[in-house]
């Protein structure tokens, strides 16, 4: 079997790179370690921890938000069973999806873990052991991450758990710790938080949400702990020993001091991802990796002519709308195009309630840049429409040049805030200024309004605040 391009994994960045080949007219074939595609995205990733960060949301509106509306209703019941069917139709529906895009778009697939067998030729060991080798003229490595272990603590997906075990947990945990206040730790923690546990966060760094905007950072901190989420920062996890029917987490100071101990039924450890090669024959193949991650050129191919590699694997943020960008980036490349990705307008999000939005430079980054800039800000409690919803907690932040009035970064605390950061992607996409935004009008009442308030913000004149 002869192919122009194989596409080692099936996950965001992998699927799509095949369509955008297969629409291209490459023969096109993917290979997938697992039974179904989607890699962890759709299987044990974004879609099912959205599943249930949504119906989670609803119960907690339910059991809290309804009476301020003059909605009087009994207190609602968890059947965590069916919250986990739906989480699980939910992904079928996703893995299935995928699987009849290759059929429409002709793209051939091979179930089996793949591995480079040497120039143009890619092993495929299926799960009964049996080979099979398939020849192609270019091949994209886009096998994704796995979760980072934590030295010293073993998870067994039963108390201690990863962030797959925390998508399965069979009952409500009545005390949960998160290792790590990142975007993994923050939403999944959030979502048994809702559905009734005391969660307490552990973070080796002095804040939530490292590398995101600082004073964001902070805000959203304060609403997650009035909200009744606990933070334990700038401490480091030294132990964790499982019991019977929980296990005890041993943490201290980073920067030294006594230690101490908190009980928990269960452990999340959410302390990051790590690029995944393993069985890929990268050594033996002459592909360069530094730390971990498969070294490209600026088409994606590697220091091996006709191997690319896209996605988790390769340097950049591990955001799966960063590796489909890429996926059809190197596609048209292959294809004799001219594919380009902006990874200077990159959103990023946080799927707790509510949501936390990011694109474009932080102020931090500015600062140490020395770049000159003007903020605006708004806050939500001055919107209409959030005063409406009872959905004010958060706000708006523009960056702007202070020289051209560009749009360098915007950061968005809110209800909905995954959904309003893109009018910021647009803007910044044709490289628009902060008085571009706030002279576009802005359908009222809604909440983007604060949107354009904080762009009106940053020369100082913001109508509602």
């Amino acid at each position: 079997m002869s192919y122009d391009l194989i596409v080692i994994g099936s996950g965001p960045g992998g699927y799509v790179c095949a369509i955008r080949a297969a629409q291209l007219g490459l023969k096109t074939a993917v290979v997938e370690k697992w039974d179904t595609f989607g890699g962890t995205c759709l299987n044990i990733g974004c879609i099912p921890s959205k599943a249930l960060l949504h119906a989670s949301e609803l119960f907690e509106e339910a059991g809290h938000g309804f009476a301020a509306f003059g909605i009087e209703v009994p207190a609602p019941k968890l059947n965590l069973a069916t919250m986990m069917k739906h989480k699980d139709d939910t992904v079928k529906s996703n893995v299935d999806g995928v699987a009849f895009l290759f059929k429409k778009n002709k793209v051939e697939t091979h179930i089996g873990v793949g591995s480079i067998a040497g120039p143009g030729k890619v092993e495929v060991k299926a799960a009964d052991g049996s080979l099979k080798t398939l020849e192609t003229k270019n091949i994209v490595i886009a096998t994704g991450s796995e979760v980072t272990p934590l030295p010293g603590v073993t998870i067994d997906e039963k108390i201690v758990v990863s962030s797959t075990g925390a998508l399965d947990i069979e009952g409500v945990p009545g005390k949960l710790v998160v290792i790590g206040a990142g975007v993994i730790g923050l939403e999944l923690g959030s979502v048994w938080r809702r559905l009734g546990s005391s969660v307490t966060f552990i973070e080796y760094a002095d804040r939530i949400l490292a590398g995101w905007d600082t004073e964001t950072a902070k805000q959203f901190q304060r609403i997650m702990e009035k909200q009744g989420a606990a933070f334990k920062l700038s401490s480091k996890v030294t132990g964790v020993k499982p019991g019977k029917k929980g296990a005890s987490v041993t943490f201290e100071p980073v920067a030294g001091g006594p230690a101490e101990t908190i009980e928990a039924d269960i452990v999340l450890v959410a302390t990051g991802r790590r690029p995944y090669t393993e069985g890929l024959g990268l050594d033996a193949a002459g592909v360069a990796t530094e730390r971990g991650r498969v070294t490209i050129d600026d088409r994606f191919q590697t220091n091996v002519p006709g191997i690319y590699a896209i996605g988790d694997v390769v340097r950049g943020p591990m955001l799966a709308h960063k590796a489909e960008d890429e996926g059809i980036a190197v596609a048209e490349i292959i294809a004799g195009q001219h594919g380009h990705v902006n990874y200077g307008v990159i959103p990023g999000v946080v799927y707790t309630y509510p949501e936390v939005a990011s694109i474009g430079k932080t102020e931090d980054e500015l600062k140490q840049a020395g770049v000159a800039y003007k903020a605006g800000k708004f806050p939500f409690t001055a919107n209409g429409r959030a005063r409406a919803n009872r959905t004010t907690d958060g706000s708006v932040k523009v960056l702007a040049d202070a020289a051209t009035d560009r749009v360098l970064g915007v950061h968005i605390i809110s209800a909905g805030a995954g959904e309003m950061i893109h009018e910021a992607a647009v803007l910044m996409e044709f490289g628009g200024s902060a008085e571009d935004l706030a002279r576009t009008c802005h359908a009222h009442p809604t909440m983007s309004e604060a949107v354009k308030e904080a762009a009106l913000s940053v020369d100082k004149r913001a109508i509602h605040m």
